[in-house]
């Protein structure tokens, strides 16, 4: 058996690079395809190896990358899983405020906003839409230990989220993660996001009982589904007064 890139799931083109990358990159349209879905297992390494007609060792070094980067999932004596999105992913993978010195919680979530839009050249640009597209509009208030830290404005395109509406936002029974994943088919694989120093507005003073102008943390976040495909663009604003953005880097 060659390590030649045979499989049909391939657009055509063998890329240049290790032969483990093209396998990855062939197992990523799968996923991106639906063929394999959140909280399946993926066929076994022997299966894949026969199905891409490489060897099991180029077959799990493929896995190996896809594991660290949290879309696959392995269980031991179980088998290797596509992620899924709940609380505890959420905490430990997409949330990085806590109190200082304390350990991480779940925040309780509140909709102050949900409404229809159009795209703005930042939001554009972030999104990969085009000016004017779309767009739903979102503010949540996010607590923790009942006092308020964060203030969200996310902005999703509206063409991958067709018929959302705030009832169903506002009554999603898990994470807004889950909410893209299970309603939507959309999976969150990771973020991008980059931290400033900023001030209190207004608005934003006054949910987080703050005086206007007040020192915030901003975290301007992209997320991404499979193939490095923008799905959300969020804007945080953190009192950081007495909590702290904590991110243990590589942990899988």
């Amino acid at each position: 058996m060659s390590d030649a890139s045979t499989d049909s799931t391939s657009p055509g083109v063998r890329l240049s690079g290790p032969l483990y990358k093209d396998v990855k990159r062939q197992m990523m349209e799968l996923l991106t395809r639906g063929e394999w879905k959140p909280g399946e297992a993926i066929p076994a390494e022997r299966r894949l190896s026969e199905r891409f007609g490489i060897s099991i060792g180029t077959v799990r070094k493929a896995i190996d990358e896809l594991v660290g980067e949290n879309i696959l999932i392995r269980q031991q004596g179980r088998g290797t899983f596509v992620a899924t999105h709940n609380r505890d992913r959420l905490l430990f993978y997409f949330f990085h405020v806590v109190a200082e010195e304390g350990p991480k919680e779940y925040p309780d979530v509140r909709l102050q906003q949900f409404a229809k839009g159009k795209a703005d050249r930042v939001a554009a640009d972030r999104l990969g839409v085009e000016i004017g597209d779309a767009v739903f509009r979102i503010r949540n208030l996010l607590r923790l230990g009942g006092t308020p830290v964060i203030v969200d404005d996310i902005v999703l395109p509206a063409a991958r989220f067709p018929g959302l509406d705030e009832k169903q936002f506002r009554e999603r029974p898990s994470t807004i993660y889950n909410l893209y994943q299970e309603a939507f088919g959309i999976s969150v694989v990771r973020t991008s996001e980059r931290l400033s120093a900023t001030l209190a507005d207004a608005d934003s003073a006054a949910l987080l009982d703050l005086e206007k102008n007040a020192p915030l943390l901003q975290i301007r976040r992209v997320a991404l589904t499979y193939n490095e495909v923008p799905v959300e663009y969020r804007v945080s604003h953190v009192n950081t007064m007495h909590y702290e953005y904590w991110n243990e880097l590589g942990r899988s």
